[in-house]
């Protein structure tokens, strides 16, 4: 029997051996006429590109993210300035000339990848050795750079005050005018490289001004005192009084109890300070009997109530003794000789500590005395030498 035309199959064999004899393969299928459309090729091809492209950045971000996550090369802490308005090129330019980092193109690459270029804060940054290229982005980012600090002690007037910012040689930008006593809160203040005078001068006069509206509301209900810059002025009197944070309330409280019985204040350094401004503790000065006499209108010993103005800055401590002086009935003070006071309420006592603080006065001066001549005696013997300790004078030329 003949063979199927569309099958190839056998329908009849024409014997045993041929019945037993394997029916031939189908034929492949014809090629689609799709697979050969040129679009088609060409999308293959870019499919094809675009897996190989997609394994191979993954494999180069992969190893990017290494270099940036591994141990950087330096071998010590090293402390690195970024001047204000710098680029994230020049930024990574320094920091792979300095050796912090060992492959700029992948530091910038990986800042740019955290979206972090426009966030590099200048500044003044101390990296750890070994630190890695994350690390010093983070440390960038967060603006954690070296902290510098300026202390202004307590009772500085604001002369004084200019004078140690001037001083400083990591602000930048001079200081000329002075700014009114009493409007600044004396303390240590941090700061990067970089920060002007004027912003520290800022920041000193926004505390004083924070601290004094705080101190103002808690103050007591029975001072006979009426505005801030009232009490403003008594603090910076109780500054000068006293330097032991033991005394402040009572030195306050003092001055207070004469203020209420109308009491004249009868304070020392109002005297220095009209008669030397912001000067009058630039050096040791001693006050001549006529300089209290004469006329000053800081001197206390003159005028009723309080000067015009403060006659320093005050701090927190001094302000919040003024706010809340110690309830007691002294109105007298006067130096004991150790650094603190003797406080009395009777003029008697007081006379009885006055005449107490002359003898120790005394004392000092004669020892001072001594001293001085000791001095001169050995100062005069050591001329008379030769300087090899025989005695002997030295020979004339």
């Amino acid at each position: 029997m003949s063979d199927n035309p569309e099958t190839g199959h056998r329908l009849n064999p024409r014997s045993p051996r041929e019945a037993i004899q394997p029916e031939p393969a189908p034929p492949p299928p014809g090629r689609s006429r799709h697979v050969r459309n040129p679009v088609v090729m060409l999308l293959n091809l870019v499919m094809t590109i675009l897996v190989v492209g997609i394994v191979i950045g993954g494999a180069f971000l992969y190893w990017g993210k290494l270099q940036f996550d591994e141990p950087g090369p330096l071998t010590q802490d090293k402390t690195i300035i970024v001047p204000q308005g710098a680029t994230l090129d020049s930024i990574t330019g320094s920091l792979e000339r300095q050796g912090v980092i060992s492959e700029g193109w992948v530091f910038s690459t990986g800042v740019r990848i955290y979206k972090n270029a426009a966030k590099l804060k200048a500044g003044e940054y101390l990296f750890k050795a070994r630190s890695s290229m994350q690390d010093v982005m983070n440390t960038m980012v967060e603006g954690k750079a070296i902290l510098h600090g300026v202390t202004i002690p307590e009772g500085f007037t604001s002369e004084q005050v200019v004078a140690r910012l001037n001083a400083n040689d990591i602000l930048i930008g001079d200081l000329t005018a002075i700014p009114p006593e009493g409007s600044l809160l004396p303390d240590t203040y941090k700061f990067n490289r970089g920060t002007t005078r004027q912003q520290v001068l800022d920041r000193m006069k926004n505390a004083h001004d924070r601290a004094l509206d705080e101190i103002w509301n808690r103050r007591a209900d029975d001072l006979p005192i009426e505005t801030p810059e009232e009490l403003v002025i008594l603090a910076s009197i109780v500054e000068k009084e006293t330097g032991r944070a033991d005394e402040r309330s009572r030195v306050a409280g003092v001055f207070i109890n004469r203020l209420k019985r109308g009491m004249r204040l009868e304070s020392d350094p109002t005297i220095l300070y009209g008669l030397h401004g912001g000067s009058a503790w630039q050096e040791s000065r001693t006050i001549l009997r006529s300089e209290l006499n004469k006329p000053n209108a800081y001197n206390t010993y003159q005028i009723n109530g309080l000067p015009p103005g403060p006659i320093a800055n005050p701090g927190r401590a001094a302000m919040e003794a003024v706010a809340n002086p110690s309830r007691t009935d002294e109105i007298f003070f006067v130096a004991d000789g150790t650094g603190g006071h003797q406080f009395s309420s009777t003029l008697e006592q007081h006379n009885r500590n006055v005449a107490r603080w002359r003898e120790v006065e005394k004392k000092r001066r004669e020892e001072a005395e001594k001293a001085a001549a000791e001095k001169a005696a050995e100062d005069a013997a050591g001329e008379a030498t030769d300087g090899t300790g025989n005695g002997e004078a030295p020979a004339a030329n």
